[in-house]
């Protein structure tokens, strides 16, 4: 099957380390050019050399703190001087600290949305002109509390679930112009992201790491956590003329880790 990737231009968010850096792999092995960001420049100087042995498609970078709106101008800006128009987006960000609802104040609230959720409507709406132009597509990178809450992570649940609409109503919006949109959702994912999640809850209950991946993983029907490549592959086929028909969905890959329907 032809993904037809090759010389399409994406913008992967938060792409120097965990998911969005074994998304922005899997696009360059199919041809895409990918423009890298976060807030370390030195992480992503190393993820674009790392990258760019793959041979195939183009990698560059731009630092750029994504809950501030110049510097997402300038982001966007940037990838347009580079590679030309931009195709595919995936909004990606890193979680909001774990805790309960009485631990946090006005402001943390107000970070975890800048972050969480207004960055993503940000990079939207610059991007959509390029977008327009010839159609295109967006994932929106969650969580599987979209679905399900995980317990001791209320800014993460909140927000990650307001992504969810987000896609639902501009999934109806931006159809006309045949632009995709869906909500990707990772389970238990190894990531440095999730392992912090594990270290956490180790301290709470005095288990070891080791313990709770364990007791993890037998909540998981394929008994194991997923590795990052996989998440991948399912974001590049969204994105890809593999995939035509659709939008406004949202898909957990979890390896059948939450029980709703």
């Amino acid at each position: 099957m032809d993904l037809n990737l090759q010389g399409k231009v994406a913008l992967v968010v938060a792409s120097s380390q965990g998911l969005g850096k074994a998304i922005a792999a899997q696009l360059v092995e199919e041809g895409a050019s990918v423009m890298l960001t976060s807030r370390d420049e030195e992480k992503l100087k190393a993820v674009q050399e790392e990258l760019a042995q793959l041979g195939k498609g183009k990698v560059a970078f731009h630092r750029a703190d994504i809950t501030n709106v110049e510097d997402i101008q300038a982001l966007v800006q940037a990838t347009r001087e580079t590679f030309g128009k931009i195709d595919i987006l995936i909004n990606n960000a890193g979680g909001p600290p774990g805790g309960t609802f009485e631990q946090f104040s006005d402001e943390q609230w107000q970070q975890a949305f800048e972050l969480n959720l207004l960055s993503y409507v940000r990079v939207i709406r610059e991007v959509l002109p390029d977008l327009k132009q010839d159609g295109g597509r967006i994932i929106n990178v969650a969580s599987s509390s979209i679905k399900q809450p995980i317990p001791g992570l209320i800014l993460s649940n909140t927000f990650r679930t307001g992504i969810v609409g987000l896609t639902k109503s501009l999934a109806e919006e931006l159809g006309p112009y045949n632009i995709l949109i869906n909500t990707v959702a990772p389970g238990r994912i190894a990531t440095d992201r999730v392992a912090f999640l594990d270290d956490l809850k180790a301290n709470k209950t005095g288990k070891t790491r080791e313990q709770i991946e364990e007791e993890s993983k037998k909540s998981i029907p394929l008994n194991r956590y997923g590795r990052p490549e996989e998440f991948a592959k399912v974001v590049t086929f969204l994105v890809s003329d593999a995939s035509t028909y659709i939008t406004g969905s949202s898909l957990l890959v979890d390896g059948g880790m939450v029980k709703s329907i």
